[in-house]
């Protein structure tokens, strides 16, 4: 049987996901074989396993810390929120059907014996997994029916280290006050405290950690200072999503996402952050519209709805004018089936709602999602992105709309400007974002080279690296090697 360790956190945005990453990583490097597990995640931003299973995207990136094959054995109970009271329930990967909080909070505890199946599963050939747990352990209205905190961590007998964020203030209050709320059983679990995300010098936070201890027993495992990191984040709590009214004058090219409010895949963007020349933002204005040489719209969890808040907006309008004045507009996913010329039955939604007419293509939504990886070699695209063919895509699609559309491409349809495909990750392939990118600095008129882009999941990588090596320095391991049992 392996061995384990739980990492939970105060509060969501605790920073749990990456810490997780980062401990699997500096494990892996030591010689461990090592896993991922969270028993229940709640994200829109999800990916496909080689399987064709479906899992939030928090535990690919730990699977790739890692150095494992995605499975959906990590991730046995996904939550997608479908509204601000539902959510599609995904077990082991494949979706059973949309629950109210209510009715799915009755019925957790039944998932039980598929959390536990899953865990064995990857204990049997795994020296220690790393688990995450969700938001807060101590949602004491809760906790008779959880599954995923303190509740899982009984179900495997873990250890458990709790993490606090500084960054927001208040962090030595949040430490305690979930410790004070625990019972003594859960408590003696918690073998650590960690401090994450401290800016300055970890001096000035000493006399404190030292008066901690008049309150409470339980060691500080380490202070984590606050790390600039390009890693997938889980969720739209992440600051990137933040949004802007507009662009900032001096920038060349300009980036516009659309801020849906059932975004998901947020990550597929994520290539273009940062780049020399290029201004990159999320948006739900009309005005950042109008300015941008690029508009995308994402993937979404709830295509009707989000249509039809784009035109309560007014922004199915800005998008429209945008393509006519000849910018690039993007749709992934939802954002194809938004750009097409209607969209019919979404769930128990039965209504027929006109799209942006902006693709020749009609969406139709079945019972059935289509999960699956997808890679091959981009032809037959014509006019504005025509540069695009020979290049290689590679990503993973998750839908449940059947699009009729006249395919000229492999997996990609173009209409002047409009480019749309069901491919998430498409941009993660270095080829294909070079090539955008240089549609658009020829459009500028910017005569330098379009900068050489790595591909994600390198870049992934070498971040990872960089974290294992600042946790190395900043945890003390002989107390996690002493929780662990090694």
């Amino acid at each position: 049987m392996a061995k384990n360790l739980m990492i939970q956190g105060t509060m969501s945005g605790a920073g749990k996901s990456i810490l997780t990453a980062g401990i699997l990583r500096l494990l892996r490097q030591e010689g461990f074989r090592v896993a991922p597990f969270k028993s229940q995640n709640m994200a829109l931003n999800s990916y496909v396993t080689p399987g064709g299973r479906e899992i939030g995207r928090a535990q690919a990136l730990q699977a790739l810390a890692a150095g494992r094959e995605v499975s959906s054995d990590m991730n046995p109970i996904l939550l997608k929120p479908t509204g601000e009271r539902a959510s599609q329930v995904i077990v082991n990967g494949l979706p059973i059907g949309d629950m109210d909080a209510r009715e799915y909070f009755k019925n957790k505890r039944k998932y039980v014996p598929d959390i536990m199946a899953a865990y064995e599963r990857l204990s049997q050939d795994t020296d220690i997994i790393v688990i995450e747990g969700a938001g807060s352990p101590v949602e004491i209205n809760l906790r008779s029916e959880d599954i995923v905190n303190m509740g899982l961590a009984e179900l495997v007998d873990a250890p458990v280290l709790l993490v606090g964020n500084i960054d927001p203030g208040g962090v030595f209050a949040q430490l305690l006050g979930t410790v004070s709320l625990m019972p003594k059983e859960e408590r003696d679990r918690i073998k650590g405290l960690i401090i994450n995300k401290f800016r300055g010098d970890v001096s000035l936070l000493t006399p404190g950690l030292t008066m901690f201890k008049e309150y409470c027993d339980i060691p500080f495992a380490g202070v984590v200072p606050y790390m600039e990191l390009s890693l997938d984040e889980e969720d739209s709590l992440s600051d990137i999503l933040k949004e802007r009214d507009g662009f900032k004058s001096e920038s060349k090219v300009k980036i516009a996402v659309i801020r849906l409010p059932f975004i998901s895949n947020y990550t597929d963007y994520s290539v273009f952050e940062n780049i020399e020349d290029v201004e990159f933002i999320y948006t739900q204005e009309a005005k950042a519209v109008a300015e941008a040489d690029l508009v995308i719209i994402p993937g979404t969890k709830n295509t009707l709805s989000d249509l039809k808040w784009l035109k309560e907006k007014g922004l199915d309008r800005a998008i429209r004018s945008a393509a006519l004045k000849g910018a690039l507009v993007v749709g992934i996913c939802g954002g194809f089936q938004i750009l097409g010329r209607s969209i019919e039955g979404e769930g128990a939604d039965q209504c027929k709602e006109t799209g942006l007419c902006l693709l020749p293509a009609d969406t139709t939504f079945a019972d059935e999602k289509d999960l699956k990886q997808v890679e091959g070699v981009l032809s037959n695209i014509s006019g504005v992105y025509e540069n695009l063919n020979g290049k290689k895509y590679k990503g993973y699609e998750i839908h449940m709309g059947r699009t009729q559309a006249d395919w000229k491409s492999d997996r990609v349809i173009t209409e002047g400007s409009v480019l749309g495909t069901y491919i998430h990750g498409f941009f993660d392939e270095p080829e294909i974002a070079e090539g955008l990118l240089s549609i658009l600095f020829e459009r500028k008129g910017i005569k330098k080279p379009v900068p050489k882009m790595e591909s994600h999941i390198r870049t992934q990588e070498k971040e990872l690296d960089k974290l294992a090596d600042c946790l190395r320095k900043n945890l003390d391991m002989d107390l996690i090697y002493r929780a662990i049992g090694i």
